[in-house]
């Protein structure tokens, strides 16, 4: 019980003593409209404050930038309540949309009363524990203040970038079909080789050119098995290449490539883990199937830009979370430090592919969209020179056997994969 009787109350003590003291009439009648105001707070003041809240919310598993409907009802089981102030908070991040977070009414003994607004968040998760509640009358005398619990989690995933299927060449597959090619040969689509003929093979896979120029044997064409592979996904989240223009990060668009990836790899049947190596290192296991890409999506949810020193460059990688000669697909923008540790991955019998969102682009093409192109020569040049420098950056790591995508993160993702395709 929170109350505001001290100025009144101080008020009313020092009339009547004034007026006790002075023996005057007048004084005393002073201290009648205090004393009314405070009986009749006392009067309306509610005895007993028994509130029942309920949360409903539209989803609390959404892709980033859809709008999420909040509902809270509270059912008055005490009391007659004069005013009752109900406000929501909203932790950091939160963007309130439509309606409103605060409503002010009165409620009667068994009444309900419904707050609605529509919330929107970028990537990440965001909890709301109480709801802070002030009931009192309309004197403003005698107010109490409940944190009513509500709990109430909002996980906003990345957007997902439609991409194609993603060509990967891995050393070695696992033993279930798949789209990879195994380089084995078995029941497969594309030819892969031919060998003697056994007791049992089909008919119709019997190679009759070679058979007719050897007229005592027969031979059986074999064809290239496909199967699925270990693949692990690496988002680099470390500071240092992260860019950042306006309010749009380069980060994020990492974190929705690394999502379509997971998606497409995953819809292949491939079996796809997750390393998030920045500030800290966080990891989801290999796994198949929806339930390991809603896995790869909360974990992605929580992914977040950080600096350590302990993990400045790439020599630190847990390659051991990943299976020996597996694909490795790495998303970062790259720096020159890291050439000989993606030398090293592939020294190790792992295949190699990079992502590369392109941040010379990134934070070039703001300035040249805002300015209609270079009007200044030493800009053009310099950027130029970076650009032929990044080239050079690319074209060692490609030298080394490892698939590069340079990504511009305006174009579609689908355009970088096409490209490796080309290749």
């Amino acid at each position: 019980m929170k109350n505001h009787l001290l100025l009144p109350v101080v008020l009313l003590f020092g009339l009547l003593l004034l007026g006790l003291v002075s023996l005057r009439g007048e004084v005393l009648a002073l201290a009648l409209p205090l004393i009314v105001y405070i009986s009749a707070a006392l009067w309306f003041a509610p005895e007993k404050v028994d509130l029942i809240i309920r949360r409903e919310a539209s989803s609390e598993w959404v892709p980033v930038g859809t709008p999420v409907a909040v509902r809270l009802t509270v059912h008055n089981a005490g009391d007659m309540v004069e005013e009752l102030l109900l406000t929501d908070p909203l932790p950091p991040g939160l963007e309130l949309i439509e309606g409103e977070n605060t409503l002010l009414a009165s409620m009667p003994p068994g009444g309900e009363l419904e707050l609605n607004y529509t919330i929107r968040a970028p990537r990440g998760e965001y909890a709301v524990a109480h709801t802070a509640v002030t009931a009192g009358e309309t004197f403003g005398m005698f107010w109490r203040e409940l944190r009513l619990d509500a709990p109430f989690s909002l996980r906003v995933r990345p957007r997902m970038i439609g991409t194609r299927s993603i060509p990967i060449r891995p050393p070695q597959t696992r033993g279930f079909s798949g789209p990879i090619p195994s380089r084995q040969g078995g029941a497969g689509v594309d030819f892969f080789s031919v060998r003697e003929y056994q007791s049992g093979d089909p008919q119709h896979r019997i190679n009759w050119r070679i058979a007719a120029r050897h007229p005592y044997e027969l031979y059986t064409n074999t064809y290239q098995v496909e199967r699925v592979a270990d693949v692990g996904l690496i988002l680099d989240a470390r500071s240092r290449v992260d860019v950042r223009v306006g309010g749009d990060s380069l980060f994020e668009h990492a974190v929705q490539a690394t999502a379509a990836l997971a998606s497409s790899l995953l819809g292949d049947g491939n079996r796809v883990g997750l390393l998030v190596y920045g500030g800290m290192i966080q990891n989801v296991f290999p796994g198949y199937g929806k339930i390991q890409r809603e896995r790869i999506l909360k974990a992605l949810a929580q992914a977040r830009v950080g600096h350590n020193y302990a993990l400045e460059n790439l020599g630190y990688l847990p390659t051991r979370f990943f299976p020996s000669r597996s694909q490795i697909v790495l998303i970062s923008p790259l720096t020159i430090d890291d050439i000989p540790v993606l030398v090293q991955l592939c020294a190790r019998g792992y295949a190699v592919m990079v992502i590369c969102p392109d941040p010379l682009d990134f934070e070039v093409g703001e300035y040249l969209q805002d300015k209609g192109g270079f009007h200044d020569s030493r800009a053009e040049y310099a950027y130029r020179l970076v650009r032929a420098e990044r080239s050079f950056l690319l074209q060692q790591i490609r030298r080394v056997g490892v698939q590069v995508m340079n990504w511009n993160v305006d174009e579609p993702l689908a355009g970088a994969v096409q490209e490796v395709v080309r290749r």
